[in-house]
């Protein structure tokens, strides 16, 4: 107890909240878990000209890491509340260097499929935006749609990271080594989380950041029960949430996102580049140039959505990437031309710049269970992911080209823009 309070005394003293500290290990976090699960995209052709897999088989096991991912994120948010977010951020990150690891041993497709999409599905699914969104509504009363954008854009800044640099090894030293050094950093984010990640201010003596100073009080006791207990309560919210209209609008909306972001272009456009004659780096730099604008695109969003209705952003949001996607395919060369740049530069302003009004609205219409609904939320984004990574393949393997998948998800980011302006903002799930 003195060394907590110890602790307090001396963080307050610097003048930083021990908020921020929280925030920062989180962002590591977020940050490793969106190289991790990026990876595959930058391994689809080695994979293809060592193995003779096709696309479609490739795609199958990053369609599966793109469902667990989503699905895992609900369950995750009901374990963070039962046993902690330090608990649960370290088992992922193990599970994703185990899941990497055991790639470089594999020589047939359901290999890829269990250790790219099972394990790194499960692991990087658990420290998905439920993590961010957890954390901002127990450490953050001011500022939580700000902080909410900073750690989304951890996301962006590790495809930012990883890509460039994993496309690289894939090339020059293979795809293994890729693979193992997937594995190592995940490894060493382990202590960082374990030793400066706290799931309650209360535990470190202090208020979440704009409470009242003098409401310090004991760190809230586990709850009750175990993982299934856990389980049961995720899925009780989701049975309560699915009984009203907003849910489905943000579901569908958020499924429509997935499909355009992680699933089509985060899977698919380095190989699609790789069609028209552009070498595999040189893509992976394009799409990492997406994660330099998406992070300030992200960080906007998260301070508009402090000010302007999270509605009308999310309209205008899939209305513009919608509209991006449809003149995309006109863009592809064996060069980066100007024009390439330009869309580049709007689609990573875009990119995910839809979490922080989704999260917003979440925590407006189902209070307190706002970061389990926003779990749910995400996994049908992450279905919708799913769907558009093994589509998009199976539609390159059939037609020779990817030009039909991406006039199809420019005309459905248009229908979430109309979903998401329809949304009625009202409490409506009962606790």
């Amino acid at each position: 107890m003195i060394g907590r309070m110890t602790t307090t005394l001396q963080t307050r003293k610097r003048g930083l909240h021990r908020a921020w500290i929280v925030a920062g290990v989180a962002f590591v976090a977020i940050l490793g878990a969106a190289g991790f699960r990026a990876t595959p995209g930058v391994l689809i052709t080695p994979l293809q000209e060592e193995f003779g897999w096709s696309r479609g088989t490739i795609s199958l096991a990053v369609s599966v890491n793109l469902m667990l991912y989503g699905l895992t994120a609900p369950f995750a948010a009901a374990l963070m509340n039962r046993f902690g977010m330090r608990r649960v951020v370290s088992g992922a990150l193990l599970l994703v260097a185990a899941g990497s690891g055991l790639t470089i041993l594999m020589n047939a497709p359901w290999q890829l499929v269990l250790c790219w999409g099972v394990l790194v599905g499960l692991g990087t699914g658990s420290m998905a935006l439920v993590f961010a969104a957890t954390l901002t509504e127990r450490w953050f009363v001011r500022h939580r749609g700000l902080v909410t954008g900073i750690l989304t854009a951890g996301g962006a800044t590790g495809q930012l990271i990883f890509l460039p640099v994993l496309a690289h090894l894939a090339v020059a030293q293979g795809w293994r080594t890729a693979a193992v050094t997937v594995t190592a950093a995940a490894l060493v984010v382990v202590p960082l989380v374990w030793f400066l990640l706290r799931d309650h201010p209360e535990e470190v003596g202090t208020t979440a950041l704009g409470a009242d100073p003098g409401a310090v009080t004991a760190a809230p006791p586990a709850r009750p029960g175990g993982a299934a207990r856990a389980a049961a309560h995720a899925l009780g919210v989701l049975r309560s949430a699915a009984r009203t209209r907003p849910f489905w609008l943000l579901a569908g909306g958020f499924a429509i996102c997935g499909m355009s972001t992680n699933g089509l272009v985060g899977t698919h456009f380095i190989p699609a580049a790789h069609d028209h004659g552009m070498a595999e780096p040189t893509a992976a730099g394009l799409l990492a140039l997406v994660g330099i604008f998406d992070v300030a695109g992200t960080i906007a969003s998260g301070w508009l959505s402090d000010k302007v209705d999270s509605r009308i952003l999310l309209g205008a949001y899939y209305g513009l990437r919608g509209l991006s996607l449809m003149i995309l395919p006109s863009l592809f060369g064996a060069t980066t031309e100007p024009s390439m740049l330009v869309f580049i530069i709007f689609y990573g302003l875009d990119w995910v710049a839809t979490v922080p009004p989704t999260v917003a609205l979440c925590r407006q219409i189902y209070g307190s269970e706002g970061a389990v609904v926003f779990g749910w939320v995400f996994a049908s984004h992450q279905v919708g992911a799913a769907v558009a990574a093994v589509g998009a393949g199976l539609t390159r393997d059939h037609f020779g080209t990817y030009d039909l998948a991406w006039y199809a998800a420019g005309f459905l980011c248009l229908i979430a823009a109309l979903m998401s302006v329809a949304i009625a903002k009202r409490a409506s799930l009962k606790a």
